[in-house]
């Protein structure tokens, strides 16, 4: 028997206008009230009727994903974005049309003027991106994983890098360290834009000199044989250094291997810290201590501040730049 709004109202507690404005985002209801009702739309297995729905809002109940995977990079990073987007779009009753066009800008006019979507989220965001005018032109609400140069009427989520690098320096000056190398994302990155990558690099840079901490930075490969090759041209370049500081998702995945074959132990001859998912972590069996890159919780953020603003809530605001503060956790892979 098909699950009815009726029946989702019941099991929440709640009447059945406010099951509709929860899907509709017509009037703004409490957190409590919304999580109630989506745990009951979880358990009953309950599927608006999204066709129903868009005629009565005008909505098409669908999000925009624009991201690309580049060649030079490790397609798995970004693949770690992609899944909290999708999942918070469930939640809120939206689908995804995920697009991949190298012409970012123009597919962002295509799927916004043809009212392909309600909203849009661009993943790979740079410094100057190139999509924030077609943003801005097509006057479609938009949210941004990644921190632009300039992003003016748009919401924009991103993990605060800087203070993600001075934590892990904090973690290693207290242990003692006092000869680091850093390993951070290639320098294509830094080329096309990627913020990021100077962000962290800058604070653990700014945060050793304030220690008097000596510190190698250096950009880092993202494939294979050139990632071993690096990696240990630079531990032999600086036999003296105790600590590796790893900001590149495919070095790290690759570093357990590398420092076997080295037969180097961690934490007992090198300590190792580094910035990565707990999911990503998990998929490559990493076992050094880091700080979370939040991309479950920034895919969440984002996706719910830009429902706010195709429904049209109160609670919007006015554009937003926030920051998800760094956690680190200790793996004990330093000494």
């Amino acid at each position: 028997m098909m699950t009815t709004i009726g029946d989702v109202a019941r099991h929440a507690g709640v009447s059945r206008s406010t099951v509709s404005y929860a899907l509709s985002g017509k009037r703004a209801i409490s957190d409590e009230t919304r999580d109630r009702i989506g745990q009951a739309i979880a358990e009953l297995g309950f599927t608006p009727n999204a066709g129903a729905r868009a005629l009565k809002t005008a909505q098409t109940m669908v999000l925009g994903l624009l991201l690309q995977f580049h060649a030079d990079e490790f397609a798995p990073a970004m693949l770690q974005y992609v899944l909290p987007v999708s999942e918070a779009a469930r939640d809120h009753g939206y689908d995804i049309l995920m697009v991949t066009d190298p012409h970012g800008p123009e597919a962002i006019r295509r799927i916004a003027n043809s009212d392909m979507v309600d909203g849009i989220v661009l993943l790979d965001v740079t410094h100057a991106d190139p999509r924030l005018p077609a943003i801005a032109e097509v006057k479609k609400p938009a949210a941004l994983i990644g921190l632009p140069g300039g992003a003016a009427g748009v919401d924009v989520f991103d993990l605060d890098f800087g203070e993600a690098a001075r934590m892990l320096v904090d973690h290693l000056q207290e242990r003692g360290h006092r000869e680091l190398v850093l390993v951070s994302p290639p320098y294509h990155v830094v080329e096309r834009g990627g913020s990021y990558v100077w962000r962290f690099r800058e604070g653990a840079v700014e945060r050793a000199a304030r220690y008097g901490i000596q510190i190698h930075p250096y950009y880092g490969e993202s494939r294979q044989p050139a990632i071993t090759t690096s990696v240990n041209a630079l531990l032999d370049a600086h036999p003296k250094a105790t600590a590796l500081i790893v900001h590149n998702d495919a070095t790290i995945a690759a570093l357990p291997s590398i420092l076997r074959d080295r037969g180097v132990r961690v934490p007992d001859d090198l300590s190792v810290v580094s910035l990565y998912s707990r999911d990503f972590g998990e998929e490559f069996s990493l076992p050094f201590t880091a700080v979370e890159s939040a991309a479950g919780e920034l895919g969440r953020r984002a996706v719910a501040q830009l429902v706010r603003r195709i429904t049209k809530s109160p609670d919007a605001g006015p554009s937003l730049v926030r920051f998800v503060p760094p956690v680190l956790t200790d793996r004990g892979s330093t000494r």
